[in-house]
């Protein structure tokens, strides 16, 4: 089988960093529980300026290397390898921080899977020139059977695949997300090994 895994929010705890950060930076106090939307910009109510504040302090690599993984991420994603099957990172991040996102995956494990960044959110605005490793030509032509998101952002992304299975990690922002029948909402990693088959 060929999986797609989503680095931010499924494999690392990234927005409960951020909901911290935007209090410590700003001031704004917005549980990580309160998070309506994928869009931090929009769910924390930043300026463009303030925005790009929090997000070159949220990719500085001290930090990133700093998320907490999210509980049985790294543990399922090894099994799968073991079994066969073959494992894709598939990254909103850009390419300038792939070696430390690299890093971050090898400290916990995961030096089998592939990572590749690939502009699913448009956000090179805060880090001037930002590049990618991976075109939607060559990502449309990747074949998968089974995805792992928290984004609904990035469902737009999975509609050359009639019969890919997603499987959505449950989180704030996707709560309202309406899924169709091959879409199955997780709460953790445990949900998401038993669906995946």
């Amino acid at each position: 089988m060929n999986i797609y895994v989503d680095f931010d929010d499924c494999l690392c705890e990234t927005a409960r960093y951020f909901s911290k950060l935007a209090e410590e930076l700003f001031g704004i106090k917005i549980p990580y529980e309160k998070i309506k939307y994928f869009n931090l910009q929009k769910s924390f109510s930043l300026n463009e300026q303030d925005y790009n504040k929090l997000m070159i302090e949220g990719h500085r690599e001290e930090v990133l290397l700093s998320y907490e993984e999210t509980p049985g991420a790294c543990k399922t994603i090894n099994e799968w390898i073991e079994k066969g099957h073959q494992v894709k990172i598939i990254t909103g991040r850009p390419a300038s921080v792939y070696e430390v996102s690299r890093k971050w995956l090898n400290q916990h494990g995961l030096e089998k899977v592939n990572l590749f960044c690939l502009d699913k959110y448009g956000r090179e605005n805060f880090i001037k020139g930002g590049t990618y490793n991976l075109t939607l030509d060559d990502f449309y032509k990747m074949p998968f059977d089974y995805a792992v998101e928290d984004s609904p952002l990035a469902f737009k992304f999975f509609t050359h695949l009639p019969n890919l299975k997603v499987m959505v990690f449950d989180r704030p922002w996707n709560k309202d997300a309406q899924l169709s029948e091959n879409y199955i909402r997780c709460a953790n990693w445990d949900e998401i090994s038993r669906n995946v088959k």
